[in-house]
């Protein structure tokens, strides 16, 4: 008898019409075995007890190979063991036996947003809310798989119908601050972490709190962004992206020595990050500590290249009067960074001060070829042709 069917009662029959009283009681002995697996696994995966649940999910599918609870639980063992692939096998397994099992399509979905495959992830949840359309967990899911891959559009408007359903529903209002981040609507994000902030006033996520400061940095408020980074630090007094923005915006602020002092911090716990061994060096070049930040942008490159560290290096070969050094680096830069205006007026001036103001104006000139425009490469520009 295929009980993976019958316990659930969807109508479908035994080819034999007529059982032995033995065979019945056979059945009912099998299906309450499996009934307590059943039991066992899922109170064992609760518990985060994965091998253990494991073990009482195979065991039921010895007895019954198309059970769906045993097919999904397996399913969210191998899961939560970030096992996405094996996951996905074992529930699309059932739902070749029981299609549009809500569970199984949930946790497929799961898999392959984790996996990074969103579109996939999209299908499948639209599936789901066909069946489930006022699932509010699923609508923020498929907003979140939206935001990924760029819909704004229909990100929003799911966002928009979870907050209609449930107005302050902190995923909508963190996946909403996110989408307009992601889109360089600074404004509009923040409106949204902030509302979520007065909501949960008493215990605020740090990640609110990083986010609504990466929008003040974002939005050149650096003074308003070192309060809310600076309330996260206080929560987690070694949080990357505290340290990271409570440091960017000292360096919005010119205030080099107070941002050094954060880049180092993460240097600490962090030692081998080019990024951080680049910002360092920078701090330290405008602190006119040259020898350190040379130390620093080449402890950068011995990582791997980073065109800032390079062009750190060059700007020390500029200050130090050393021209023709910054222009070998300066040009090569430009090869893979040919609309970066910076390099352009960098270049520009060391030939100034090599006396050479034709070719000055040749690669100004060049830059603005490209279509390009920017207010300061214009004025030197200007400049060099009335002197």
């Amino acid at each position: 008898m295929d009980d993976a069917h019958t316990h659930e009662g969807d109508g479908m029959f035994n080819d034999q019409l007529f059982e032995t009283p033995q065979e019945e009681a056979l059945e009912n002995a099998t299906n309450t075995i499996i009934a307590e697996l059943s039991k066992k696994g899922y109170t064992y995966l609760k518990e985060d007890l994965l091998d253990e649940a494991e073990e009482n999910f195979v065991k039921i599918l010895e007895y019954e190979p198309e059970n769906n609870y045993a097919l999904v639980g397996l399913g969210d063992v191998k899961r939560k063991k970030s096992r996405y692939s094996d996951a996905i096998e074992y529930y699309q397994r059932c739902l070749q036996y029981h299609e549009g099992n809500n569970y199984a399509l949930f946790g497929l979905a799961d898999c392959f947003k984790a996996l990074g495959h969103f579109q996939k992830a999209i299908d499948i949840w639209e599936k789901y809310l066909v069946h489930d359309e006022h699932n509010i967990t699923v609508l923020t899911r498929v907003a979140d798989a939206y935001r990924k891959v760029k819909n704004f559009k229909k990100s929003r408007e799911l966002y928009q119908r979870v907050l209609e359903k449930e107005p302050g529903n902190a995923y909508a209002l963190i996946g909403l601050g996110h989408l307009h981040y992601d889109f360089k609507e600074f404004e509009t994000a923040l409106k949204y972490w902030e509302k979520m902030m007065l909501i949960n006033q008493e215990n605020v996520d740090i990640r609110v709190l990083t986010s609504i400061g990466n929008c003040h940095r974002k939005l050149k408020t650096f003074e308003k962004g070192l309060t809310y980074f600076e309330e996260a630090l206080k929560s987690e007094p070694n949080n990357f992206y505290a340290l990271f923005g409570i440091a960017d915006c000292y360096r919005g602020l010119n205030m080099h020595e107070e941002s050094l002092k954060y880049w180092l911090r993460i240097l600490e716990r962090d030692g081998n990050n080019k990024v951080i061994l680049t910002r360092a060096g920078d701090a330290l070049r405008n602190l006119h500590r040259l020898d350190d930040a040379e130390e620093y942008y080449k402890r950068a490159l011995n990582i791997e290249f980073d065109t800032y560290a390079v062009l750190g290096l060059a700007l020390i070969n500029k200050q130090k009067g050393n021209f023709l050094e910054a222009l070998e680096s300066l040009t090569g830069l430009l090869v893979n960074e040919s609309k970066n205006p910076r390099l352009y007026i960098e270049i520009a001036e060391c030939y100034l001060e090599l006396g050479n103001k034709d070719k000055a104006q040749d690669i100004l000139t060049r830059f603005l070829r490209t279509g390009q425009k920017n207010a300061r490469i214009t004025e030197l520009l200007d400049k060099t042709r009335n002197d």
